[in-house]
């Protein structure tokens, strides 16, 4: 299958290579084989572009709970504990594995439709999320949570290595996995040590939460007498391991000395953060010093919306807020964020991420011809600070179109509703 995308303005988010471009884009297969103003070859689908549309790389959550969409809207304006005790964790404890498919494939329909074309994911019955993302064509990450406070017979852990077993590199290789031990907080030394020396010997990336609230701080500075950053670098986390670190919000300068040369990075998550009140996040300061930083919407639980363009947007304007200075974290480095940079977080960046040739045909099309995207004077100011999810006119993974005209192509949207709607009132019923 041969498709080319006609006249449209490339944004490709290569480094050196920043300034957009007019042209077209070849895509033979899954791949990417030609972008530039002189593409004259024939091809099986032709996707106008009418001069309108803006081609860049698809978005990137590196840090999302998929099914909790099915309980959006559910737990507002809570404080975090009233909202994790209350709210959450009743209601997860009600849903049943076919309900984590239809929320995951539900969180998967407003990625699409909002410009996100792959994820990182950690929850549980991972399976069914994975068939969900087998079935609906996105690139996903996923990694089965891991919950050390009690003693479940290593129920859990089996759990995750059987998803690597079974999952890792399938579906076209759009899936790929880590292990997930929760936090530090839900991790004594001993296991998270041998989490930490299994990802190792298996070559696989860690995907851990860090510092998002005051309250683990406390709690890791009350067991250990370290800083849950500190307390991961003197277990080892970053000797070898590529790591996902998710939040990182309460981290000092001596944090960010241990973070600094780890593999990986951190995944931001500041409309999450924003909404539970948790703080900003030290963004601009781990960037300062090398560190990867990428963007993530955590669940709808706490996000509510999982646009990433609203990232985008808290991302930049809260780092500007917090340093008192509008030139922090342009709009350039914010979509970097979102794209190249969430790449390398889930450790893809050598197959996305970036449009080039060679590198798989995960991109998006954004409708440039409205009132709140003109003039343009600067395709990436718009691009950060005005366009929004419902902007996205076509989103393509590996080579296929998930959504053309802003319809989906492997959802059945009408079905889905239906589902999620009796699911989701069967599952808070009573909390």
């Amino acid at each position: 299958m041969r498709t080319r995308i006609k006249d449209v303005l490339i944004l490709t988010m290569a480094e050196g290579n920043e300034s957009p471009v007019r042209g077209d884009i070849l895509i033979e297969g899954d791949t990417i084989t030609k972008l530039g103003p002189e593409i004259v070859e024939e091809a099986d689908e032709v996707i106008e572009g009418g001069g309108s549309f803006v081609a860049m790389p698809g978005l990137i959550n590196a840090h999302q709970h998929t099914p909790m969409s099915l309980l959006k809207g559910f737990s507002d304006d809570l404080k975090l504990m009233d909202w994790l005790e209350r709210k959450m964790l009743p209601a997860e404890a009600r849903m049943t594995p076919e309900d984590i498919y239809w929320g995951s494939k539900l969180s998967m329909a407003e990625m699409i439709k909002s410009g996100t074309t792959a994820f990182a994911d950690m929850y549980i019955h991972m399976n069914e999320i994975a068939a969900a993302v087998e079935e609906v064509g996105m690139r996903a990450s996923l990694t089965r949570g891991l919950v050390f406070l009690e003693d479940d017979g290593g129920k859990r852990l089996a759990e995750a290595l059987e998803l690597v077993e079974r999952w890792h590199g399938k579906a076209d290789g759009r899936i790929t996995t880590m292990l997930g031990p929760h936090a530090p907080y839900t991790c004594p030394p001993e296991p998270l040590s041998r989490v930490i020396r299994m990802a190792e010997e298996m070559k696989l990336p860690v995907h851990i939460h860090l510092a998002e609230t005051k309250e683990e701080i406390v709690k890791i500075r009350e067991q250990y007498n370290q800083t849950p950053a500190e307390y991961l670098y003197n277990l080892g986390l970053f000797n070898q391991a590529h790591v996902l670190l998710a939040h990182s919000v309460h981290v000092n300068r001596r944090d960010i000395g241990y973070l600094k040369g780890m593999r990986g990075g951190v995944s931001h998550n500041p409309v999450s953060n924003l909404k539970l009140g948790c703080g900003i996040a030290p963004v601009t300061e781990m960037i300062k010093q090398g560190i990867t930083v990428g963007l993530g919407t955590d669940g709808s639980g706490s996000a509510t919306t999982i646009d990433m363009f609203e990232e985008i947007k808290a991302a930049t304007w809260l780092q500007k807020l917090d340093y008192g200075d509008p030139t922090v974290l342009p709009a350039g480095q914010a979509l970097r964020m979102a794209t190249s940079e969430g790449a390398k977080l889930l450790n893809i960046a050598h197959q996305v991420g970036t449009l080039e040739v060679g590198k798989k045909a995960d991109l998006i099309l954004i409708d440039m011809h409205k009132p709140h995207l003109q003039p343009i004077h600067n395709v990436e100011s718009l691009l950060a600070y005005s366009v929004n999810g419902a902007d996205v006119d076509t989103t393509i993974v590996n080579g296929k179109v998930l959504m053309r005209n802003r319809k989906l192509t492997t959802i059945d949207e009408e079905e889905l509703l239906k589902q999620v709607s009796v699911r989701a009132k069967r599952i808070v019923a009573g909390i």
